[in-house]
């Protein structure tokens, strides 16, 4: 289905330089206009740093999950869609099953990447751009997608306190809205 994720990126701010640490691209911003960093870039580090041992502990559960998560989603899926598991569906067969929920795991790694960045750009970078034209020419219907991803995002959510699962649900919420 896809061969998945490569390097990611670490923070954003808009400078618009890619693949680079929030730090870097302030370093490099004021470097370029010989300057010293502004009050905003310096806050926008300090929000980074403040929010980082949520994102670590948000990324350190879901990954710790993931098999969990991973299987209670699709069982999720395949009550709500079992026409996607009988014969002619897409998961139909252990190949077929088996490769869904690699997939399945392997957004969740761009999950992950998305909520440690603090940035839903890994996400689009590496999961969304070319993810329809993949899945079409493959005959897997998007609407499926999506609603694996919905189910992802119920069982990731259940894990979590009620502020890691507000801080998580825009970064599916992004995803789910790329895959529509």
């Amino acid at each position: 289905m896809s061969k998945g994720p490569q390097l990611v990126k670490i923070g954003s701010v808009s400078s618009g330089v890619n693949n680079m640490s929030v730090i870097s691209q302030v370093v490099l911003q004021a470097d370029d206009e010989l300057r010293y960093p502004t009050a905003g870039e310096l806050k926008t580090l300090s929000d980074f740093f403040q929010t980082g041992e949520q994102r670590v502990r948000i990324a350190t559960t879901l990954s710790e999950n993931e098999k969990r998560i991973v299987e209670k989603a699709s069982k999720q899926l395949w009550q709500k869609r079992p026409d996607f598991i009988s014969p002619g569906g897409n998961a139909y067969g252990q190949k077929q099953r088996a490769l869904c929920l690699r997939d399945y795991g392997w957004y969740m790694r761009l999950i992950t990447y998305g909520v440690l960045s603090g940035d839903k750009e890994p996400i689009e970078k590496i999961g969304l751009i070319g993810v329809r034209e993949m899945y079409n020419s493959l005959g897997v219907p998007m609407p499926g997608m999506v609603e694996a991803i919905r189910c992802l995002k119920e069982a990731s959510l259940d894990l979590l306190s009620e502020d890691d699962a507000a801080a998580t649900a825009p970064y599916f919420d992004f995803l789910i809205q790329g895959m529509s």
